[in-house]
Formats: C-alpha cells, structure tokens, sequence
C-alpha cells in the first residue's frame, strides 16, 4: 500500500518530481520516530481550503495548508489540504520557486503530524529549521 497519496479537489498539483517527493516524505516519519500508516495530501484551490477551514476549525481566512490528524493509534493517518493558489501566491511573495514552496508546505504537513508546532515564534523558528533541514536533504538527494 502507498502511504503518501497525492489527490486532487479542484486543483492539479504541476511540477515535476512528484513521485520522488511521495518516496521521500516517509523518511520524515522514520526519522522522526514515528510510524506511518497513510498520509493522502489532497491539492486544492483557496475557496475549497477556504470552505474547509469556515466549516472545521471556524477560521474566515485562507490558508496554504490544513492537516487532519486522523489516527486511532500510534500509527499515523491523515489528511493534508494544500491550497495551490496560495502557495503560488507565497512563492511568488518570498520570491522562491514554486516547487521550492510546495515542497516546504508537503513537509510542513508532515512535521505538524509528528508533532511539531508552529504557534509560538520559538515554535516557528523550530518548524522552519526542520523544514529547510528536509528541503536541503530532498534537493541534496535529487541533484
């Protein structure tokens, strides 16, 4: 069974590399000592996110991401909505590829589910380095 699933609502996830990113993101739960059961990302526009985020956690703004941890045990299942819109907005703000920023989001989902926060701005910090730490070893392995 695959245990990353890449789905699409209303948008298409296009850049290339794909498959390795969905080879490579189980390694996050490995090193983070965390079991991994199945992770399906599903890639949508800023209204479907927008819709998701007004109907299950009350927030009236758009997001780049929304992860559902859905496990009953130790063995980790969920759901990660990623708005393209947003990332595309994102990147083009920060100025970075496309790709760059929707494989910092991929991450960022999975780092939420192994239980990394980003609510403090310690808890920020925390989350950015662990992000740009798999990034950097993603980009190191692909070249």
């Amino acid at each position: 069974m695959q245990k990353i699933k890449f789905n699409y609502a209303d948008r298409q996830l296009n850049i290339k590399g794909k498959k390795e990113i969905q080879a490579f993101i189980p390694k996050v739960f490995t090193d983070e000592n965390k079991k991994l059961k199945q992770v399906n990302y599903i890639f949508c526009s800023d209204n479907y996110l927008l819709d998701i985020n007004k109907k299950h956690l009350n927030h009236n703004y758009y997001t780049d991401i929304i992860t559902f941890d859905l496990s009953e045990d130790d063995n980790i299942t969920a759901e990660i909505y990623i708005s393209i819109d947003r990332v595309k907005e994102n990147a083009e703000v920060l100025d970075v590829p496309f790709f760059n920023e929707c494989l910092r989001v991929i991450i960022h989902g999975a780092l939420h589910l192994c239980g990394y926060k980003d609510k403090t701005a310690h808890q920020k910090l925390v989350m950015r380095d662990m992000e740009d730490q798999y990034m950097d070893e993603f980009l190191q392995n692909k070249r």
